[in-house]
């Protein structure tokens, strides 16, 4: 009996060792867990998603926390641990979140000063920065643009100022309060459009106001697919007035060491990710409908990452 107890409990033991031998990442591994969040317009959600694909290929799970709303909000979500990323834009961290009072036009230069601000006083790790610059743009109809012979900010500057009821210019409310927003604007370029013709509205809402005569200027975004797709055109920043808007996945500094291969992962991403690129992916879900998921996912698959 006790030969046979001893054959039965060593038969146990070589079992569990070869469990162990054989499959040690089943048994002890700690699973890669992510929640992934974004800002609530296109652009924003189709970066979510590309992370989260791209991110379970790599072996993480991620929970989807994607559209959560604007800079504030998202923000507020990683610095309470609700999400463990996000991608935030390199200008907006410069002037909005970390107070500078001059705009930087260097991407690289912008990147690097916002990565050593925001660890040091913030405890926030900024990975690669994505290739494209989404910054801030006033659009026009291009007819009227055409018509009016406006091609840059300092034409619409010199028409507003003599024809001062004439023009109506759409806005959202987060570029109307912020530093780097439309009183800094109309400073930097001698402009001022009277009050009643300052129409606040959501950022989604600007690019059909614009196509359908409701507004004359109004504010968007460089990669914006609905720029081609409405046929508008974007006033050129002959000033250089705006920053650099590189998007980068922000992250607690303990999630960033705790998963080192995130480095990895968006520095790849980043050099696939070019303005041609993010310009199309908004083009196909604000113009033509598309999934963002799907959309993301077949960008992914095309730049070989996945």
């Amino acid at each position: 009996m006790k030969r046979l107890t001893k054959t039965i409990v060593g038969c146990v033991f070589l079992a569990v060792a070869a469990i162990m031998i054989l499959s040690p990442a089943a048994s002890f591994a700690e699973s890669k867990k992510l929640v992934i969040g974004s800002k609530e317009f296109t652009e924003q959600r189709i970066l979510g998603k590309i992370m989260i694909v791209l991110l379970e290929k790599n072996g993480f799970e991620c929970t989807d926390k994607t559209g959560l709303g604007g800079t504030s909000v998202a923000r507020k979500a990683l610095e309470n641990r609700q999400i463990d990323v996000y991608m935030e834009y390199t200008g907006t961290a410069l002037m909005t979140i970390l107070k500078h009072k001059k705009p930087i036009t260097d991407p690289q230069k912008c990147y690097e000063i916002v990565k050593q601000e925001d660890l040091e006083k913030n405890g926030l790790a900024w990975l690669p920065f994505m290739a494209f610059n989404n910054t801030y743009c006033l659009m026009m109809q291009r007819t009227a643009s055409e018509k009016l012979g406006i091609k840059s900010l300092s034409d619409l500057a010199k028409y507003v100022n003599s024809n001062p009821d004439k023009i109506a210019f759409g806005v959202n409310a987060e570029f109307y309060a912020r530093p780097d927003g439309y009183r800094h604007l109309q400073r930097a370029y001698g402009f001022k459009f009277p009050k009643n013709k300052i129409v606040k509205m959501e950022s989604g809402l600007l690019y059909k106001a614009l196509k359908e005569g409701q507004i004359d200027v109004g504010l968007g975004f460089a990669t914006d697919g609905r720029i081609k797709g409405f046929d508008l055109v974007a006033l050129e920043d002959d000033r250089q007035y705006f920053p650099v808007y590189n998007p980068a996945p922000v992250l607690k500094r303990e999630i960033a060491e705790k998963y080192p291969e995130l480095e990895d992962i968006f520095k790849k991403l980043g050099e696939k990710l070019n303005t041609e690129a993010m310009s199309d992916l908004n083009y196909q879900v604000d113009i033509e409908h598309k999934n963002v998921k799907d959309v993301a996912t077949d960008w992914l698959k095309r730049a070989g990452l996945i």
